[in-house]
């Protein structure tokens, strides 16, 4: 991770969060921002590889930088971290384009860990998000397995972006284009009854596609 980009009102928390970025990436070149609207502008100003973005920010919502940021810089990883660790926020966040959810209560050491292993495809989730994202999906997911109405084509799909692929990797890894990479990422996701890469990660996971075998 080249370029992060961290959101975060109080100064001492963006610096303890700085020095978690520069342990787990120590060449990254890091960039701060204390409001919505500075978070707004760096977002629009640089391109980014990785992004920690808090939710309740003086002047708005960290959800807008987070929506802007995967449209104007789609390359970028969005992380939310945030204290508020409850189902509307994660939820929230998800549907925004949130690639990981980490809750700033975790020790550094374990926050480091789970930005590490981003650069292996797994989404930087602090424990129990992941639970109460698992308990989501157990309580209001359908009765019949959606996994089973997706093609082959489309478990291939699920199994690279599982990975962290992004579009344009899976399209030149399968000999697609990327509209059609696109497409089935769109069936994958309404399949599924999914908004984000996180949680086609978590269940790309789930369903064994994302060892280096397949």
């Amino acid at each position: 991770m080249k370029r992060v980009l961290i959101v975060e009102d109080i100064a001492q928390t963006r610096q303890w969060l700085a020095g978690i970025v520069q342990t787990a990436f120590p060449d990254s070149q890091i960039e701060e921002a204390s409001s919505m609207r500075a978070g707004l502008a760096a977002a629009a100003a640089a391109d980014f590889d990785l992004a920690l973005i808090d939710l309740g920010l003086p002047d708005g919502s960290g959800l807008e930088v987070l929506r802007s940021l995967t449209l104007v810089c789609p390359g970028a990883i969005p992380i939310v971290t945030t204290v508020m660790g409850d189902d509307a926020h994660i939820v929230a966040a998800l549907s925004a384009g949130a690639q990981g959810y980490l809750l700033k209560e975790n020790p550094a050491d374990m926050l480091t860990t789970q930005l590490r292993r981003i650069a292996d495809g797994v989404p930087a989730l602090s424990p129990s998000i992941a639970r109460r994202i698992m308990e989501h999906f157990r309580f209001t997911g359908p009765a019949a397995d959606p996994e089973e109405d997706l093609t082959n084509r489309e478990r291939e799909v699920l199994g690279l972006i599982g990975r962290g692929h992004r579009n344009i990797d899976v399209a030149q890894a399968l000999e697609l284009a990327e509209s059609t990479v696109a497409s089935h990422i769109k069936s994958i996701y309404r399949k599924l009854g999914i908004s984000s890469r996180a949680e086609a990660s978590w269940h790309a996971t789930r369903m064994g596609l994302t060892s280096d075998s397949r």
